[in-house]
């Protein structure tokens, strides 16, 4: 307890609350990126406490070396130590601290002092073509019709514009112009950027909508027939009690956005979470065999390399895909050198 009101009291505290507070106001940052900086500010404070540092004067080269040891050696409770990558959030997040204690004129390590170490080049997971097509072709076993024009849309849209599955989820009708292929999405740094529809794409989603009953803004939402039919969620008379079949069939009905008598609930029709498309892509690659790890991130890797093996240049994919930096992008640089290739076929192994 004493420990806890020692980390409170202590001015590192304060500053980093303040830092904190000027990010969500001063630099209007999300709130995923905000939280990130308290998980990530919260284990320095931990770390320098105990060591003494409770002041920003009191941040040397020295300290930052221990943390450095310390974080590599931290383990999760299955014994797994933090990425390189990982290790290097928590070191950004410290050094965006430190640049804004030397705005305010507060004596402290230069955020300068603070080198990252580089990260291994990341291996990008793509979908090949082959892939691709059984992964649409997947969806045509979903017996459900509303269902399978809902999931036809979903994979056509990730692929066609490479969103981000946050920023899928969040898509709304009334933002979709599908006359013009195009719309606007807010990603990253709540920054607004343009994206299009193929014409395919385009299909899918007006086949889904126009089959769409419910009152919802988003664009992607749930549905289910369970309840519609069932005995199990016949309401109880008075006096009468729940089965814990019952319950359970009642449960799954609320959560569907269906009322107790099997009715679309339309005023409670939700869009889909990120967590729900994640489920939904996984079920497809399984029904189309596909060994790999297929994520709606996979889907954006296909989006770019596509792209780029058809002879896009770097920086319009760059834009298309809302990068701030063109070195995010060159990720995908080494899988998609058709010259390299060329060149390979040419002068290789020639007698």
């Amino acid at each position: 307890m004493a420990e806890i009101k020692t980390k409170l009291d202590s001015p590192l505290y304060r500053y980093i609350t303040e830092f904190l507070e000027f990010c969500e106001i001063g630099k209007n940052q999300s709130r995923n990126t905000i939280a990130a900086y308290y998980r990530y500010l919260n284990k320095f404070l931990n770390f320098a406490i105990p060591l003494g540092v409770k002041d920003p004067k009191d941040i040397d080269l020295e300290i930052i070396k221990k943390y450095r040891l310390y974080l590599n050696r931290l383990q999760d409770d299955k014994g797994n130590t933090l990425k390189l990558v990982t290790q290097n959030y928590h070191l950004i997040a410290l050094r965006a601290f430190l640049k804004y204690l030397a705005k305010q004129d507060v004596k402290t390590l230069s955020p300068e002092k603070i080198e990252l170490p580089k990260n291994p080049q990341r291996q990008v997971e793509f979908l090949e073509k082959e892939e691709l097509e059984r992964l649409f072709q997947a969806v045509a076993n979903e017996k459900d019709e509303l269902q399978r024009l809902r999931d036809s849309a979903i994979l056509h849209t990730l692929f066609s514009t490479g969103l981000r599955v946050s920023e899928l989820a969040s898509l709304k009708i009334e933002s979709i112009n599908l006359d013009r292929r195009e719309f606007t999405v807010r990603g990253k740094g709540s920054k607004l950027r343009l994206v299009f529809l193929s014409d395919e794409a385009a299909e899918t989603i007006k086949k889904y909508l126009a089959k769409r009953k419910d009152n919802s803004k988003a664009l992607f939402v749930g549905h289910s027939e369970i309840g519609q039919s069932s005995p199990a969620a016949k309401t109880p008379g008075k006096g009468e009690k729940l089965t814990a079949e019952q319950k359970k069939v009642e449960k799954e009905i609320a959560s569907q956005g269906f009322s107790k008598n099997g009715d679309k609930n339309t005023n409670r029709a939700s869009g889909l979470t990120v967590r729900q498309i994640q489920r939904i892509i996984k079920k497809y690659c399984r029904v189309a065999g596909i060994i790999k790890k297929v994520t709606p991130h996979t889907l954006r890797h296909s989006f770019a390399t596509d792209l780029l093996q058809n002879g896009a240049d770097i920086r319009s994919v760059q834009t298309l895909l809302g990068h701030a930096s063109i070195t995010t992008t060159q990720i995908y640089t080494h899988i998609t050198n058709q010259g390299l290739r060329d060149i390979h076929k040419k002068f290789h192994d020639k007698k």
